[in-house]
């Protein structure tokens, strides 16, 4: 039968065997062989033929995107339609049968029919496959699974060149499982290299729920942890499996061979047409000498995968040759369309819609530069075209200039920023040098210049600001976009002189936020976030308003209007030297796209380098949906000011996608 395994990948010898499949007649009588006996070595062996999986639409709210001409309509010659329904016999306590469920074919595709009677009847013998290995994936070795069409039982089908002729047909399947069986002799053997001995060790513990999939993950981790001790081309040389269904019980033997122990050999590129090849090596740091190892290949990935402009990167692994046993490795990629171009939009109650676009260009010189150039328009809607806000930008960045790890990059930016507090015009160059120290801690240092035409409460004023920014991250959340645990934390700081004015002054700032789950399911989360600022400088006038530390709006104290939170002049918010902003959030899951949010946002900012805190805090609440997206939840929040002031909304809306931090 396709897909049976050879006896020497490992066997199953039972001590009962089924009856065998006919051959199948099709509806015009042209026959076609399906063997088979329901030979456990083959169900064991399912879960690794890699069953395929289909790729839907992505699916917002009943519209749905990057869909195909195949999804949208696949035409069926002479389809058949059928009402299925699966039962569980011998006393199930309903979660096989939600699993059996699950897997069967029949019933998952009832809205899609099969191409004739043949398409339902070889539908049907594809499904009592996938059934009976459901069950050996939980232990049942002695079920049975029955499939009726049209009360005609499958056997008999496969005897005979059609089915009944009631429409639609009626497919009923009758799952008995019969009792578990439990483990029991297990041995693990190990060829050129030592394992434990102990089947507990591998979850194969005698008496416990014989599970196929259990041996399965038991082989996975033997490979994988010969693997990572530097044996690349270790497997499973033998599988020998034994149910005895008078005792119940499952004896397995599993042999590992571990092969030879191997160092990276010679690193070699192909598939590239733009990006230089020494390019990627250098990228991929493979340290050619060093002993094998999985995690140096899986880091290599990542970093060329970091570059955006790969669709693909494999590494295929050479066969070890050498009395130092060198392993050869081939890095195959494929480039990425070199131009692209973006747009994105958001919107709030308080601050009006924002659009955005870019225009980008990949691996400009073939050593993964980029070029960008970027555009903005903020407050569309709630400010007139002239004072509405404004940005264009053009970027530069060099990934390894001093070393695969340090990667340069500048940019020119013109803006104009206007919140009701006052209104800015700024033209900006920098250049940073940025560095990896680690998968979770990134650094950067650099230099920065900008002009700044600013108006508010203190009057006309302009700024030359010349700076040497640096920040420090630290980030190991399991998810950027919808985080459930971990931490990330940055820290910024920048001594500047302002040229035009002769003041000197300093800028720092730190925000941490972490990520709590309340259950495995992950479906309950805690979130909260604390960031704090602060500016040594001679006054609150000598800052740039568009630098100044001012709180309020979606990214700060929910329900306050946008930068309006801080100390005022003659009503007006002219912004301060110090900053504290608190958040806390609770994310609960509802289905698998559905869920809500509950939060409460504090802080203020202060006219001293140090918060006053006689002050108080100015607290905003709220709640919030979630429609969970394949790439990021989409976010649509409501929030209320506790202590509004001038300016200040009665609540605001925010929409976007992502959770709020």
């Amino acid at each position: 039968m396709k897909g049976l395994p050879s006896q020497g990948s490992g066997f199953i010898r039972s001590k009962r065997f089924s009856a065998s499949y006919a051959s199948i007649l099709a509806k015009n009588a042209a026959r076609f062989a399906v063997s088979a006996r329901r030979f456990l070595p083959l169900f064991i062996a399912l879960p690794l033929l890699g069953l395929p999986v289909p790729v839907n639409a992505v699916e917002i709210f009943g519209w749905k995107f990057f869909e195909s001409a195949k999804e949208e309509a696949e035409a069926v010659p002479d389809p058949i339609s059928y009402q299925a329904e699966l039962s569980v016999s011998d006393g199930d306590d309903g979660e096989l049968a939600s699993e059996l469920t699950s897997a069967s074919l029949l019933v998952r595709q009832q809205e899609k029919p099969p191409s004739g009677e043949a398409g339902l009847i070889a539908r049907a013998l594809s499904d009592r496959e996938r059934l009976i290995a459901r069950l050996y994936a939980a232990g049942h070795y002695g079920g049975t699974v029955d499939i009726s069409l049209n009360r005609l039982p499958l056997e008999s089908a496969l005897e005979r060149a059609g089915l009944p002729d009631t429409r639609p047909v009626n497919v009923r399947i009758l799952v008995n499982p019969g009792p578990t069986f439990t483990f029991g002799k297990v041995s693990i053997e190990s060829r050129n290299s030592e394992l434990s001995t102990d089947p507990s060790f591998w979850g194969l513990a005698p008496g416990d729920p014989a599970g196929s999939g259990k041996i399965l993950s038991a082989e996975k981790r033997i490979v994988s942890l010969l693997r990572g001790r530097g044996y690349p081309k270790a497997k499973i040389a033998e599988r020998r499996i034994t149910a005895d269904h008078a005792t119940k019980t499952l004896d397995a033997t599993i042999v590992a061979d571990a092969g030879p122990k191997a160092r990276f050999g010679a690193v070699t590129v192909s598939g590239t047409d733009v990006t230089k090849p020494g390019f990627v090596v250098q990228q991929a740091m493979i340290p050619e000498g060093g002993t094998y190892s999985p995690e140096d290949i899986a880091r290599a990935r990542k970093r060329l995968n970091d570059l955006g402009i790969f669709s693909s990167v494999r590494f295929v692994e050479g066969e070890v040759a050498g009395p130092d046993g060198t392993l050869p490795i081939t890095i195959e990629v494929s480039e990425r369309k070199r131009h692209v171009i973006g747009a994105g939009a958001s919107w709030s109650s308080s601050e009006g819609f924002s659009a955005e676009a870019y225009w980008r260009r990949r691996n400009l010189f073939g050593g993964g530069e980029t070029l960008s150039v970027e555009g903005s328009v903020g407050r569309i809607g709630s400010e007139n075209i002239s004072n509405q806000e404004y940005s264009a930008r053009v970027a530069f960045e060099k990934p390894g200039v001093l070393g695969p790890l340090t990667s340069f990059s500048t940019s020119f930016e013109a803006r104009q920023e206007n919140p009701d507090a006052y209104i800015s015009r700024t033209m900006t160059y920098d250049a940073y040098l940025s560095r990896e120290f680690s998968e979770t801690t990134r650094g950067r240092v650099g230099a920065k210049i900008q002009y700044a035409d600013e108006e508010d409460a203190f009057g006309e004023n302009q700024y030359l600001l010349v700076g040497l920014p640096a920040d420090l991250t630290f980030d190991n959340r399991d998810n950027k976009l919808n985080p459930s645990e971990g931490i990330f934390a940055a820290v910024f700081g920048e001594p500047a002189y302002d040229a035009k004015n002769s003041n000197g002054m300093g800028f720092l700032k730190g925000t941490v936020s972490t990520y709590y789950a309340l259950d495995d399911a992950k479906r309950f989360i805690l979130a909260g976030k604390l960031s704090a600022g602060s500016i040594i400088a001679p006054s609150v006038s000598a800052v740039p308003a568009n630098r100044r530390l001012i709180a309020g709006g979606g990214g700060s104290i929910r329900g306050y209007a946008y930068r309006n939170v801080g100390p005022r002049l003659n009503g007006e918010v002219v912004g301060g030297r110090s900053l504290v902003e608190m958040s806390g959030e609770v994310r609960v899951k509802i289905t698998d796209k559905i869920g809500v949010v509950g939060f409460v946002d504090a802080g203020n900012a202060y006219e001293d380098t140090i918060p006053d805190f006689s002050d108080g805090l100015k607290v905003g609440v709220g709640a919030g949906l979630r429609y969970f997206t394949p790439i990021g939840p989409l976010r649509v929040d409501a929030a209320v000011p506790l202590d509004p002031e001038k300016d200040d909304p009665d609540f605001a809306l925010y929409v976007g996608l992502s959770q709020a931090f």
